[in-house]
């Protein structure tokens, strides 16, 4: 794999400018390019982490493509448009999903305005979503698909950021310069890889390695795997639907490979809680 190019962004963080908030228990999910399974696993992962008897919320970061309420077959009466608009705080727009045990927070889909918020109310957002999260003992955060102001703002404010890539050679290019953007703007030590709809494990661990191998000779980083997922016809099953896929195929490889993830992040965001109590 060879370096691609990654436009350069004045927007990314200079040496000595203030650094972003970071939340103490909240996940973002990313990805460098759309159709990854990105929504599908933020709702997976929320599901499995209930699962281990969390309180947990999904918030729909996606700001402008909102579906998590679309794969949930979820008719939500106030979303993040409502919060945005100044109509109400955004502790008052989360419901509950009780077929997951999990509360969520949902975007708007198709809603220009949100993708085009201006910094000052992006930033005003997501302090409010780390407010929120006080009250929870995990908060997944959906994010966009790419590399745009809003989804480094919220990557930034995450614990930890899970980039989620499939063997496709455009989404590890996609993912790379996720990676590289992101460690211009200092946050790479808190990016994790997820390779999703492997074929097998071994084919997984391939793609992980390819994409290892070219933040290793161009970036001289090394981001850790959280989990590998493999394929499985019957995800597109559940998500036609509107199930959660631990509901409608619960005994399968695919649903022990989310559950394995979301062990690794309790494990990291435990580990994250101890050295934040030593600092």
């Amino acid at each position: 794999m060879t370096e691609p190019s990654v436009t350069a962004d004045s927007n990314l963080r200079q040496p000595g400018a203030p650094v972003f908030r970071r939340g103490k228990n909240v996940i973002a999910v990313a990805s460098g390019k759309g159709g990854v399974g990105k929504t599908w696993f933020s709702i997976s992962l929320a599901h499995a982490l209930a699962r281990e008897g969390k309180k947990v919320l999904l918030f729909d970061g996606d700001l402008g493509l909102a579906n998590v309420d679309v794969q949930l077959g979820l008719m939500p009466r106030r979303d993040l448009n409502d919060v945005i608009r100044g109509r109400l705080g955004l502790d008052k727009v989360t419901q509950s999903y009780d077929d997951g045990g999990f509360d969520i927070i949902a975007g708007r889909s198709g809603q220009a305005s949100l993708s085009a918020l201006p910094s000052q109310r992006l930033a005003f957002l997501r302090d409010q979503l780390l407010e929120v999260a006080d009250s929870y003992d995990v908060v997944i955060a959906d994010l966009g698909a790419g590399v745009d102001r809003t989804v480094r703002m919220l990557s930034a404010s995450a614990t930890r950021t899970l980039l989620i890539t499939t063997d496709e050679p455009t989404s590890l290019t996609d993912a790379y310069a996720f990676i590289k953007l992101g460690n211009a703007a200092g946050m790479s030590k808190h990016i994790s890889i997820v390779v999703n709809m492997a074929q097998n494990p071994i084919e997984g661990e391939k793609t992980y390695k390819t994409l290892l191998k070219a933040c290793e000779n161009f970036l001289r980083l090394k981001p850790p795997l959280a989990g590998m997922i493999r394929h499985d016809p019957r995800v597109k099953e559940s998500i036609r639907h509107q199930t959660p896929f631990l509901t409608r195929s619960p005994n399968t490889e695919t649903a022990e490979d989310v559950e394995k993830i979301a062990k690794v992040v309790l494990r990291d965001l435990s580990e994250a809680r101890k050295a934040a109590a030593k600092a």
